[in-house]
């Protein structure tokens, strides 16, 4: 991709209740966001091996195996050239799983309510992580949880 991302690309489709998610927590917490429906909006061969090079598990990452055109493929996707794979998801984009949520140092796929916190920017998760405290009303429901490392340590210590 050319440039530097500044904000949240967020790619959806329509009908799509995961997205819908990920769009209202981004305006919940006032992240500025470029929505791209995926059945209206051609991806370029470069945004596309962009993704790719983000994902850490390569296809596994963003290819649905659920999806009607990854069911009707009738070869394995990991034999796929590269260039054959950037046709196979503009010729189909319902072979991606949704959303994709890509911003300059993240990408998350799917909404899962704990990792699309990477998507805040670091200066405000450090903010909120030492924000829960003895104090905090809810401290006791996830207190345990982030003293947890810390109890890991001194056990492999002892």
């Amino acid at each position: 991709m050319k440039g530097v991302i500044s904000m949240v690309i967020l790619y959806t489709t329509p009908g799509c209740a995961s997205c819908r998610k990920a769009k209202q927590w981004l305006k919940d917490n006032q992240i500025e966001f470029k929505e791209k429906n995926i059945f209206n909006t051609l991806l370029d061969a470069e945004e596309i091996k962009y993704i790719l090079s983000r994902s850490e598990n390569g296809t596994e990452d963003i290819i649905s195996v659920r999806s009607k055109a990854f069911q009707a493929l009738k070869r394995d996707i990991e034999d796929l050239s590269l260039n054959e794979l950037v046709e196979l998801i503009q010729n189909n984009p319902s072979i991606l799983k949704r959303p994709i949520m890509l911003s300059k140092k993240n990408l998350v796929v799917g909404y899962d309510d704990d990792e699309i916190t990477t998507m805040l920017p670091s200066a405000l998760r450090n903010i909120v992580n030492s924000a829960c405290g003895q104090t905090c009303p809810n401290y006791v429901l996830c207190g345990s949880l982030r003293c947890e490392p810390e109890q890991s340590k001194e056990i492999k210590t002892a």
